[in-house]
């Protein structure tokens, strides 16, 4: 039972930061949207949020976001995530960024940073910036 319990924490633990990662990338243009609130909610629905816990996992998200001055606090976790759900929050980053259309050079240098840190070739982040750019066009 003790094990159960603490392996959801750090589950929840693990998704706060992935929040914290995703509104980063909202923020870094000065303009957090509606818009990428949402596609916020839905990647981490689809990482294994539970629909219960989902608004305080944001609002946890938020306030790592706010109290750190790196992203590599909230890199970690995602590193050692299965290369599916990797790829769901990079494609979720680049739907972010392209929310209002184009990727000014913070948000491109982030995701440049981002590639590195998580070992992702760049092969593969051009594809994702590719495909979400071809559905937001």
């Amino acid at each position: 039972m003790f094990f159960k319990s603490s392996e959801n924490k750090k589950k929840e633990n693990d998704l706060e930061k992935v929040a914290a990662l995703l509104i980063h990338a909202a923020k870094i243009d000065e303009n957090f949207s509606n818009e990428e609130e949402k596609i916020i909610h839905q990647t981490l629905l689809k990482i294994g949020a539970s629909s219960e816990k989902i608004d305080k996992i944001i609002q946890e998200g938020k306030k790592i976001e706010e109290n750190s001055n790196q992203i590599l606090e909230f890199t970690k976790e995602v590193k050692n995530m299965t290369e599916e759900n990797k790829t769901k929050i990079i494609e979720a980053l680049w739907r972010i960024i392209y929310s209002n259309k184009k990727a000014d050079i913070f948000e491109a240098n982030l995701m440049r940073r981002l590639a590195g840190l998580l070992y992702i070739d760049n092969q593969t982040m051009g594809y994702i910036k590719e495909k979400i750019k071809k559905e937001n066009s």
